[in-house]
């Protein structure tokens, strides 16, 4: 294979290019006035503009089918939307971040840094057509995850968060590096549009292939936090900052079911040896969408439950995937995936920002019971939540509905009944804990914690975030359709 690269590979990779001038340009003023922190607005502005930029190249280039650097990445339909998600809860993630007690301080320009060149981490990952590139893509996006998290002024809880990601994020990442060796040393190559050639095959001939891609498999449920894998994400999303909560909770779910939407492209599900792994992902997508919920029942602080609800969408989300593993028909399930990814962003995101509204210190905990009567004092703001936890709940015409529709929907295309009948019952039983802090909120007296009203930007967008919830459910079969062509070349 040629060494070098072209010119075309730079502009393809010029949105990562833009993030990363733009973290630097705070750290370099910070450098030049003596290691003063400047202006935590105008450092976050700077961000901004390296952002915007990012996307508006990302969108000159968007459904454009390319490869680059000796076709290590990938650019097509399926890597723009990645993308684009991306930029765009790393961009609400900043505004939150500007306004928290935990994360707003005199390294507020290194936290820029880390949270930018994480994104871009989640970029190269959403691009990656190697599995080597996937591996370094996870190791950048983690690796600034953990001190970030560490970061945090809370002393004790963060700390722990940071030491729990590092350890297990590490055992994950060594499986991934495992089973990459098994499948470079039957295949003899790591690239994944070479894999699909001879995927089917080898999984149907060959041992240690089937047990690299198992091993895979492994290593990337750690980083979606599926069950029985997901031990870290409970703790570790209470004690991160809720802003870097929100950012994980959506960006690394993001990249990585991008990772196994282009890993089961190479159609190793479809062989008949593979069945008993089929079996098992399937046994893996119910195992979290029941024990999220079920666990999420009994949480009283909202972040936890939260967060236990993630464990239960990533099964959502794993249903998509495995119907997108069979050949031509898994156009659906592609389809589906990406729409629920997206539509899961925009309430995850909002639900965090409206947890951190009521954060007066770095180490405040919110419990269910603090929202008691939080209708009559911020009616806007009890609607806004009451939206995007009945979009959680799969409740019409959200854009929760949808996701959780169209994700079912490819199942059964697939023949998959059953899995969508757990997925059916497992968002029944997610509804009772859902509407809880709804009633909390409408139909309770007492007077409990108050929003602080000093955090304009967080208020804003957690009405952004609520309002296309709800746009995005009520016009959701064109979005839909749009994303169906993004992708139709996959396949």
């Amino acid at each position: 294979m040629e060494s070098g690269f072209e010119l075309v590979d730079i502009l393809l990779v010029s949105p990562a290019i833009a993030v990363f001038i733009a973290s630097l340009i705070p750290l370099t003023i910070k450098v030049f006035r003596g290691n003063n922190e400047p202006n935590t607005f105008a450092t976050m502005m700077w961000a901004f503009i390296g952002l915007i930029a990012a996307a508006a190249l990302s969108i000159s280039s968007f459904g454009v089918e390319k490869t680059a650097f000796n076709k290590a990445l990938i650019f097509d339909g399926l890597s723009s939307w990645s993308t684009l998600i991306v930029l765009l809860l790393t961009a609400f993630s900043l505004l939150f971040a500007r306004e928290s007690k935990a994360t707003n301080s005199k390294q507020f320009s290194e936290f820029i840094f880390l949270l930018m060149n994480s994104a871009i981490g989640m970029m190269f990952l959403s691009w990656a057509n190697d599995l080597i590139v996937t591996f370094i893509a996870i190791e950048i996006m983690s690796l600034c995850l953990y001190i970030l998290i560490a970061m945090s002024h809370e002393e004790i809880l963060s700390k722990e968060a940071a030491f729990k990601y590092f350890i297990l994020g590490s055992f994950g990442s060594a499986i991934l590096l495992y089973g990459i060796s098994f499948i470079y040393g039957v295949a003899g190559t790591t690239y994944i549009n070479e894999l699909a050639k001879v995927g089917a095959e080898l999984v149907a001939t060959n041992r240690l292939f089937l047990i690299g891609v198992v091993l895979v498999l492994i290593g990337l449920c750690f980083k979606a936090g599926l069950a029985p894998f997901h031990a870290w994400t409970p703790d570790v999303y209470e004690g991160s900052p809720t802003a870097i909560t929100g950012f994980m909770a959506t960006g690394v779910k993001v990249v990585t079911f991008t990772a196994l939407l282009r890993l089961v492209t190479t159609q190793f599900l479809n062989s008949d040896r593979s069945q008993d792994l089929v079996t098992v992902l399937q046994w893996i997508a119910v195992g979290s969408m029941l024990l999220g919920n079920i666990a999420a029942i009994k949480q009283d602080s909202l972040k936890r439950m939260l967060a236990y609800s993630r464990i239960s969408h990533s099964g959502y989300a794993l249903v998509g995937i495995i119907a997108a593993g069979f050949g031509d028909t898994g156009l659906a399930g592609a389809s589906g995936t990406i729409f629920y990814i997206f539509s899961y962003t925009l309430i995850t995101l909002g639900t965090f920002g409206f947890v951190s509204l009521f954060e007066k210190r770095e180490d405040t905990i919110l419990m269910i019971s603090d929202l008691k009567g939080l209708s009559r004092r911020r009616p806007w703001m009890a609607l806004a939540m009451a939206i995007l936890l009945m979009s959680l709940a799969g409740i019409p015409p959200t854009v929760g509905f949808f996701g959780k529709f169209y994700i079912f929907a490819s199942a059964i295309s697939q023949g998959l009944f059953w899995l969508a009948i757990w997925g059916v019952i497992s968002s029944v039983i997610s509804v009772y804990y859902y509407l809880r802090p709804i009633v909390l909120m409408y139909m309770n007296d007492e007077d409990a914690s108050e929003i602080v009203k000093t955090k304009s930007l967080t208020i804003f967008g957690v009405g952004v975030m609520a309002s296309l919830t709800l746009l995005v459910g009520l016009f959701s079969d064109p979005f839909y359709q749009f994303v169906v062509k993004s992708v139709a070349r996959m396949f």
